[in-house]
């Protein structure tokens, strides 16, 4: 997930595996603490697609190691789908994946307790992509990365209040009542259901009156 905010295109697939394994291994046996978690995962799968360069590959774990590869022919325990973007808010900018699931951002599939299993050792890994990436390739690399990486969720971000500058430009246009024009109908629409009631009870009660009368008062 790393190299996803450098020119994918330009980058071949393979390296792009070489450097998130590195990154991952580096950072998971570091933590004697977290041997646990990897020791859970073992045997385990996770199929990765960045849906907007359409890049897949595959996250595994074996003896306590993770490893990247951009194919594989084992079984998938849980498939992770996200944009370039989505990626790049989970693992730069630190958003909460539960978040970014919420907001269908981040889209998970598969066997749940390997989700849960792998989103407790992320948490216990409090993995830093920016300070790894210049700890194994050196500043140059590790900075631009990062820089790019925090500059395409600035710029979806961005991306994102403008539209809904504009979807609110065009229901105003629209005529489209606000908040408080909203109450205010609503307010109106009940005091008149009040008196279409009201009116509704002396009708009933004039046609009861007419029944009761005798022919010859009618």
């Amino acid at each position: 997930m790393s190299v996803m905010f450098l020119p994918l295109r330009l980058i071949p697939l393979p390296v792009q595996c070489v450097v998130m394994s590195s990154v991952l291994d580096l950072a998971f046996s570091r933590d004697a603490n977290l041997n646990e978690h990897l020791d859970g995962l073992n045997g385990k799968v996770f199929r990765i697609h960045v849906t907007d360069t359409n890049a897949v590959m595959f996250l595994g774990f074996k003896s306590g190691r993770a490893w990247v590869h951009a194919d594989c022919s084992d079984e998938v325990d849980v498939r992770i789908e996200a944009t370039t973007a989505g990626f790049a808010r989970m693992c730069f900018a630190k958003e909460d994946p539960d978040d970014l699931v919420f907001q269908q951002v981040l889209k998970l599939s598969g066997d749940s307790e390997s989700m849960l299993r792998f989103k407790k050792l992320l948490a216990a890994a409090d993995l830093d992509w920016e300070r790894e990436l210049r700890a194994i390739f050196g500043d140059f690399f590790g900075i631009r990365v990062a820089k790019a990486a925090h500059a395409l969720v600035a710029a979806e971000a961005k991306l994102s209040s403008a539209s809904k500058a504009v979807v609110q430009d065009c229901l105003t246009d629209m005529q489209t009542p606000n908040a408080d024009r909203l109450q205010a109908w609503q307010a109106g629409v009940e005091q008149l259901s009040h008196q279409v009631s009201k009116l509704k009870g002396k009708t009933t009660r004039l046609e009861h009156r007419v029944d009761a009368l005798s022919p010859q008062d009618k």
